[in-house]
């Protein structure tokens, strides 16, 4: 790949990038307040009730997500091979195998989690009613988005950010539409809720459909394009990544599980609101990742490794950071925070909050790592390996709550186990590609280790000298946001990046 081109590419990661953060802001802002509406509109029992039994449906993504990333991974090598004879196959072939699952995990959720809801889980009687609702609802919602994914991974792959920009800046208003109307809602609240977040899902499936067949030639779909060489790979690809997937599904949905058994709704109500808080965060790194990781997948399909690799080192790294400068001030005003978000704060809601974003960390960093790996088409090997290590987190939990640990006990195995996992996508990548995993570990995970040190330094001395406060919490996160941007600049940037910045901020100044 040429200068020019290269050039071209950062450019167009960059604008991509910008997008999908004006999205993202809009995006958290009113998620955030939406979530504070609908907990004080429903209470803490029923919030929990229907993050714990929306839950039982998500077990089962775990079969779609596998899927979903063959499909994105096979349309965006297409389009770096530029054939669109085979991405119009692709495209057809995956619909139809989305089509196929749908109908196969409508079943297995109707039959196995409607059994598991009334015979295993910790819900309140009188609730049973609306608990079974909503796993209906929240069966019907998730068929929708199913078959929505190959127009939403071919939309990514064309790197088409700005319609992602808009649709989801449609779907936070609709959401905060619904709030609003459940407060007015003089029926069961909850029911109602299910009902409104299923409308939406429909909304939006239509939409993204409808762009994608105006704008995107292969988006066409043809039941009749079925090819069984192109089924065969797919489902050979997804087939491990459905084996991987299986630990992310026991270590989200599954602690959602031993929670409701061990501790109850309330606790779920908790768990459930810091989850808010960690999506939003972890907006700003996907947002990135989005834009960077189809340039990484299509470099591996043209044979430029060496651009790959800089992209992969620099997707980390800024990763990292980019969720780093909220971390800080989480960590340290956590209960400030919640006080002023939430009119009601559930119990173990500030020491979930820490935990959360700490444990997101740990995960984050080998975001690049993974996507990499996944360019290869060559998982086998590396699903087994980080599945058998990834799945220890259920068990693990399992155990510590039968001795009587805490709830939040699970964070703080997710983190150690999951930080472990970057160590084995880094000697997968060795293997597979001769990655320099030497180089990687002293000037990047170096490079960020003593980062989240020395941020921790300035804004941490500021909130031990002081009481909590108000003034503390304004004062912690001005310092920390200006602390953590100084130290990233000049530890964890190289020459060539500081350079590239600082003729950035200076363009920008002229232009103001």
């Amino acid at each position: 790949m040429n200068i020019n081109t290269q050039q071209a590419n950062n450019k167009r990661i960059a604008k991509n990038t910008l997008l999908l953060y004006f999205r993202m802001i809009i995006t958290m802002i009113v998620t955030l307040f939406t979530s504070r509406i609908v907990l004080d509109a429903l209470g803490e029992a029923n919030y929990g009730i229907y993050n714990v039994v929306g839950g039982v449906v998500t077990m089962f993504s775990v079969l779609s997500s596998s899927l979903s990333g063959a499909i994105s991974r096979f349309i965006t090598y297409e389009l770096g091979k530029k054939n669109l004879e085979n991405l119009k196959l692709i495209f057809s072939t995956s619909v139809n195998i989305q089509i196929i699952m749908s109908i196969i995990i409508f079943l297995l959720c109707e039959v196995i989690g409607g059994w598991f809801l009334n015979e295993k889980m910790n819900i309140p009687s009188e609730r049973m009613e609306a608990a079974n609702f909503i796993l209906h609802c929240s069966i019907i919602t998730f068929v929708i988005n199913l078959i929505s994914v190959p127009y939403n991974a071919t939309i990514i792959a064309h790197e088409r950010m700005n319609v992602f920009a808009y649709i989801s800046i449609l779907e936070v208003s609709l959401k905060l539409l619904v709030a609003y109307l459940i407060y007015l809602s003089p029926f069961d609240k909850l029911k109602i809720y299910a009902l409104l977040i299923l409308s939406i899902s429909a909304i939006l499936r239509f939409i993204y459909s409808f762009y994608c067949k105006h704008h995107f030639e292969e988006a066409n779909y043809n039941c009749k394009l079925f090819d069984k060489r192109v089924f065969k790979e797919m489902f050979s690809f997804a087939g491990w990544n459905l084996f991987g997937n299986t630990a992310y599904m026991l270590n989200t949905q599954g602690i959602n599980m031993l929670i409701n058994i061990f501790f109850g709704v309330t606790t779920n109500a908790a768990r459930a609101i810091v989850v808010q808080v960690d999506t939003a965060i972890q907006q700003f790194v996907n947002n990135f990742m989005t834009a960077i990781n189809p340039q990484i997948t299509k470099s591996y399909a043209i044979g430029d490794y060496e651009y790959m690799y800089k992209l992969v080192c620099r997707g980390t790294k800024f990763s990292f950071f980019i969720m780093y400068i909220f971390v800080v001030p989480i960590v340290l005003e956590a209960e400030t925070i919640l006080k002023i978000w939430l009119n009601q704060v559930p119990a173990d809601t500030t020491i979930f909050m820490r935990l959360v974003v700490i444990s997101s960390l740990a995960s984050l960093i080998g975001n690049s790592l993974y996507c990499a790996i996944q360019s290869t088409g060559h998982i086998k090997r590396y699903q087994v390996i980080v599945t058998l290590v990834g799945c220890l987190v259920f068990p693990l939990t399992w155990i510590a709550y039968k001795l009587g640990a805490p709830a939040y006990s699970t964070y703080i195995i997710y983190a150690i186990l999951y930080f472990s996992l970057n160590f084995i996508r880094l000697s997968t990548l060795k293997r597979l590609m001769n990655f320099k995993v030497e180089y990687f570990i002293y000037n990047i995970f170096a490079k960020i280790g003593i980062c989240a040190i020395v941020c921790f330094i300035m804004p941490g001395m500021i909130a031990y000298c002081m009481p909590p406060s108000i003034t503390r919490f304004l004062l912690v996160c001005f310092s920390s946001i200006l602390w953590s941007v100084g130290c990233i600049y000049f530890i964890g940037f190289d020459k060539v990046e500081r350079d590239y910045f600082t003729i950035k901020i200076k363009n920008i100044l002229k232009r103001i």
